[in-house]
């Protein structure tokens, strides 16, 4: 009883804050999938080029994304930007999970591109079709769709690592509990408070995503026939 009374007494205490807090996790994990997308799309294409020096650029790219802490990327672009232009912690935070997020999402469109069964592109090679307009037409529909399952799960994983920004000033969810803690001396109850509330996000996000896997037939993929 004492547990559920701490965990009312903190709703009705810091509730607003925490739903504060809620819509700036939120952002920065939609900003940062925004720029983690664009990023994501370029370095997939340098990946399936032909021309070796952007393949080898992506595998340098993704190599030390993989291969560092999440923490530590966001420390260094933090502080380093920080020593070239002035940004805020929200833009600076965005921007350095964009550029950790960019790097798997580049890997599941390649691996979404490369999965396509060549005939396709053969085919629409051979009807006249130049190599840009069949990837546009043919190759990346087919390919989205098939990325669909693995970006939902990029993107659940990346608002819980969007958490982390907390450390470089931003008032996220996690930062919040931080500070609520810090003044209650119940970090038991308050950390299973914003425990709820990502977990609430998430299977909100899911909810969504099965929507659109199952309105797309995921599950089912068809190749493009082209006459």
């Amino acid at each position: 009883m004492d547990f559920l009374h701490n965990i009312i007494g903190i709703l009705n205490e810091h509730g607003i804050a925490f739903l504060k807090a809620t819509w700036i996790t939120i952002s920065i994990t939609g900003v940062s999938l925004f720029f983690g997308t664009i990023i994501g799309i370029v370095f997939a294409g340098f990946k399936i080029s032909s021309i070796k020096f952007l393949n080898r650029i992506s595998d340098i790219y993704v190599g030390i994304i993989r291969g560092t802490p999440l923490i530590v990327q966001i420390m260094f672009l933090y502080y380093g930007i920080a020593s070239i232009v002035t940004l805020d912690s929200f833009t600076a935070g965005a921007l350095a999970l964009g550029i950790h997020t960019g790097a798997y999402i580049s890997e599941i469109f390649r691996g979404a591109v490369q999965s396509i069964d060549r005939g396709q592109m053969e085919a629409a090679r051979s009807l006249g079709m130049s190599y840009s307009l069949s990837m546009r037409r043919i190759i990346f529909p087919q390919a989205f769709k098939r990325s669909i399952p693995p970006l939902a799960n990029q993107f659940i994983i990346s608002l819980k690592d969007s958490s982390l920004v907390a450390y470089i000033s931003v008032i996220d969810l996690y930062n919040t509990a931080l500070s609520v803690q810090g003044e209650n001396y119940m970090p038991f109850e308050t950390y299973f408070v914003v425990g709820l509330y990502y977990l609430v996000i998430v299977l909100i996000f899911t909810w969504f995503t099965n929507r659109l896997e199952k309105k797309m037939d995921v599950s089912k993929p068809k190749e493009v026939r082209i006459a």
